[in-house]
């Protein structure tokens, strides 16, 4: 019965295939217009908008391996996996759906015959679980007769309430009941079967849920209504499935994870299944982490402190803290994530396109979190040791500064006895950051208003002419004003307009909409912008100039031709640019958004660090070597077998159709793309970068000009050149001296003026014991030295210290609102003085924060509680 898990995957979609299924490839981690879910969580996500009826679908069943990802939650508690049997972060999810086709009948019965006969499970060791019914539900005796009808023994059936068998979305929509189907893991089938609640015995594994989609509500509080056409969504887990199918009792024991733990295990030299449980845990924690990053960051997820970025990064910087306990010295999670790549790259091909991705951003994050980790310990350390509780205020600010997470803090407190509050400490975080860097879903994409469906559905696709055609005649087939459909815009009136075909070409992959105008008899429209609210309809947005346009009318749409030639050229320079990043930086570069317009380009990517000069020529010369050579453009549509083979870059993580188009621009680069470019590439003209810019970890952005927009900038920058030079009377190639000279004069100026601030603050030489005041039998000089600048106050502190011979100096200076605070005692009064303990009494006075050194401290607070420092500063002087 043993098979391999990618043998069990190929059987599962082969059955289903010879079903009538259409097997479709797995739909990305990011949900596609679905902003409500962080991860695609279950193999219906892809389906979603075809249950609810706002999309439809050239076949009636279908077949998935689908990639899921659960982090959070009721389904997946983080902190579970590697310590229990079976939770993940990321899965697969087998399943096979029915859209309004066939129904329970089928479904059990597809369900039965693959288990038991195609994998040859002994039924007497599965049994089923049926909705049992519940708060006014009927309970789904059809299902349970249909079991029984297969062979199931009815004390193998088992009943249960709305918690573990009934399906739905939310309040409203399509639901309806569940079917599990159970294994028996370890004993005797008649002796486990005593369980009044399958759920609740140990000894059995759910590896299948059948969901019947047969009713549906259409408020919260309605009655519930049969569907007009019930739909089947089933889910098996891969990884359970192995389970059986390999005689295993965990999931980590299954073939898909022994190769990875076993390199795990070779690498830091430690065997796995020791007799140290807690080894073994971290080798399974790196292991299912790094299947999540690699799938994640092949999805087009990056590491950050928001939303899915946020979510990759906590996952990634628990596997490397686990490392770290392991004994881990040099990094190692990239590597984890490549053995990913190469175990699984034959069933998930994009996992090798990404794998330079992967290796850089797997080691970005690693070298960069090994820092925050010994920083973030060594205070934690502090901490304890000082016996001081880890406060809301502490941990937040441990995140904020430090970047040290808040559940990795609760999690090594816990490990100390003690407790950590995460709600309060989250709730500091939010105080102190800005609300826009809050944890909130950034999510990048939103979802479809229905009424978009609705206008699809009833007056069907709009037709694309632009590829062809800059003008063409086309019908008005729906008209919308403030979002609701209308008869007619009259003059004045802005709405938006569909047709039946268009010119327009609809904002796109980065590519914003065309804009121009639509005549009518003696009427016309301008056209500010076209969207594609679903891939197959464009909607121009318009401001009726005159006449009253009618639903039903016949138009004239042209395009505003200068505006789309200068789109054309940026457009097909970003192709360009896109191949000589990669070929320049490196394979790790993925684009990860960009912006297409006519005054500029705009491309952001995937790199780590800021772009050289010399880096920033070569890609520039590499761009504009392509465009001299001015070859023809080529646009073809194939399959994506075809354009895979043929090496056509793609974004991971986009959706794209069973057929696709591919432009070749400039003989070389060769890309997956919809919109509009230019006729050859010598076309582009002159293309120049103008912009490198951090945009975000791991993420850089590029702007850059083409054609006369290029030509402009370069005499705009040639003009101010040659102001420049005429203002300091050289010659243009002669300013790099001068400002150097420059430069060099200006410093040494403000070290001159620094010096005679602080000389100033001495009081010009003279003695500094004119300012002397006692306190608790000992000199103390208080310094006031407002104006000068902050790094001249150490060396000031240090020079009245000197000239007091024994004593404490304190020194204050004033900048706006804030002041800053500095103490210093002589090594004489090391046991009776303490500048630390000074400094931090003094700031809590003030309102702000500090501390040091016994014999050196500095802090500072807000202006207006200067004087309540300082008075605190003489109290703690004189106690």
């Amino acid at each position: 019965m043993s098979r391999s898990t990618a043998e069990i995957r190929r059987t599962f979609l082969d059955f289903f295939a010879e079903r009538g299924h259409r097997e479709v490839a797995s739909g990305a981690l990011v949900p596609a217009n679905d902003p409500t879910l962080l991860f695609t969580n279950a193999g219906m996500v892809p389906f979603k908008d075809v249950f609810t009826g706002k999309e439809t679908r050239d076949y009636a069943r279908a077949t998935t391996a689908q990639k899921c990802v659960r982090a959070g939650g009721k389904h997946n508690d983080l902190e579970n996996v590697g310590f229990t049997p079976r939770h993940h972060t990321f899965f697969e999810m087998l399943g096979n759906f029915s859209f309004g086709d066939y129904f329970k009948e089928d479904a059990i019965g597809f369900a039965w015959k693959l288990l038991t006969e195609e994998f040859g499970i002994d039924a007497d060791r599965l049994c089923v679980t049926v909705f049992k019914g519940e708060d006014g539900v009927p309970a789904d005796d059809e299902a349970a007769e249909m079991w029984r009808g297969i062979g199931v023994p009815a004390e193998r059936i088992f009943r249960l309430g709305k918690a573990d068998n009934f399906w739905q979305m939310g309040d409203t929509g399509p639901q309806g009941p569940c079917s599990e189907i159970h294994y028996l893991m370890e004993g005797k089938p008649k002796d486990a079967l005593v369980a009044e609640k399958v759920a609740e015995s140990l000894g059995w594994m759910e590896i299948w849920n059948l969901v019947f989609m047969q009713f549906e509500r259409a408020t919260a509080e309605g009655p519930l209504e049969p569907l007009p056409r019930p739909s089947i969504d089933t889910g098996a887990g891969l990884e359970r499935l192995a389970v059986v199918l390999q005689d295993k009792r965990s999931n980590y024991e299954i073939d898909l994870f022994q190769g990875l733990l076993g390199s795990i295990s070779e690498a830091v030299g430690k065997p796995y299944r020791s007799s140290d449980a807690a080894d073994d845990t971290s080798m399974r924690v790196i292991a299912d982490h790094a299947r999540a990053t690699a799938f994640l960051v092949t999805d087009g997820v990056q590491p950050s402190n928001a939303g899915r970025g946020y979510v990759l990064r906590r996952i990634m910087r628990r596997a490397i803290r686990h490392g770290d306990r392991l004994g881990f010295k040099d990094l190692f999670f990239f590597r984890a994530c490549l053995d990913v790549v190469a175990s699984m790259k034959e069933a998930y091909p994009d996992l090798e396109r990404a794998r330079a991705l992967i290796e850089k951003v797997a080691q970005s994050e690693e070298t960069s979190f090994r820092q925050t980790l010994s920083r973030g310990l060594k205070l934690l350390e502090q901490r304890f040791e000082g016996g001081q509780a880890l406060d809301a205020h502490f941990v937040a600010t441990l995140y904020d500064t430090y970047g040290f997470p808040i559940d990795l803090t609760r999690v090594i407190a816990e490990e100390r006895g003690q407790a950590v509050n995460e709600e309060e400490a989250q709730a500091k975080v939010r105080e102190i950051q800005e609300p826009s860097r809050g944890g909130k879903l950034a999510a990048s994409t939103s979802a479809v208003d229905k009424t978009w469906f609705d206008l699809r559905d009833a007056h069907g696709p709009t037709a694309f002419v632009g590829y062809e055609h800059a003008r063409s005649e086309g019908k008005v087939i729906a008209l919308l004003a403030d979002g609701q459909p209308v008869k007619s815009l009259s003059k004045g009136q802005e709405g938006v307009v569909l047709l039946d075909r268009t010119p327009f070409y609809g904002e796109s992959g980065g590519q914003v909409g065309d804009t121009g105008t639509l005549t009518f008899g003696k009427g016309s429209a301008r056209v500010t912008d076209t969207q594609k609210p679903l891939p197959e309809l464009h909607a121009h947005h318009v401001q009726v100039e005159a006449g009253r346009l009618i639903a039903g009318t016949k138009v004239e749409a042209e395009i505003d031709r200068t505006r789309l030639e200068a789109t054309r050229r940026n457009h097909s320079a970003t192709h360009l640019l896109h191949l000589a990043l990669r070929e320049v930086l490196g394979d790790h570069v993925q684009q990860k958004g960009s912006l297409v317009a006519p005054d500029r380009l705009r491309f952001d990517f995937a790199h780590f660090e800021p772009l050289t000069v010399d880096q920033q020529n070569a890609i520039e010369g590499r761009v504009n070597e392509m465009v001299l050579a001015n070859r023809p453009t080529v646009a073809e549509v194939k399959s994506m077998d075809a354009a895979r083979a043929d090496g056509a870059m793609m974004l991971f993580g986009e959706k794209y159709g069973e057929e696709v188009r591919t432009v070749r621009i400039g003989g070389d680069s060769l890309e997956l793309c919809g919109g509009l470019h230019v006729e050859r590439s010598g076309d582009i003209g002159l293309f120049k970068l103008i912009s490198e810019s951090s945009l975000a970890a791991g993420i850089r952005r590029v702007e850059a000009v083409t054609g006369a927009g290029a030509l402009g900038w370069v005499q705009s920058q040639s003009a101010l050149l040659g102001r420049t030079a005429a203002t300091m009377k050289v010659a243009p190639d002669e300013l790099p001296d001068r400002v150097e000279r420059l430069s060099k004069r200006a410093k040494q100026l403000e070290r001159e003026l620094e010096e005679a601030r602080a000389q100033a603050a001495l009081g010009g030489g003279g003695e500094a014991q004119d300012e002397i005041e006692e306190l608790g039998g000992l000199k103390v000089l208080v310094k006031k030295a407002d104006g000068t600048p902050r790094k001249a106050l150490r060396p000031l502190a240090d020079k009245l210290r000197d000239k007091l011979g024994s004593g404490v100096v304190i020194v204050t200076s004033k900048e706006e609102d804030k002041v800053a605070l500095l103490v210093a005692a002589t090594k004489d009064l090391k046991e009776k003085v303490h500048a630390g303990n000074l400094v931090k009494a003094a700031a809590a006075a003030m309102g702000g924060s500090g501390g040091g050194r016994p014999d050196f401290a500095q802090g500072g607070g807000p202006a207006e509680g200067l004087e309540a420092g300082l008075g605190a500063l003489r109290a703690a002087l004189e106690g």
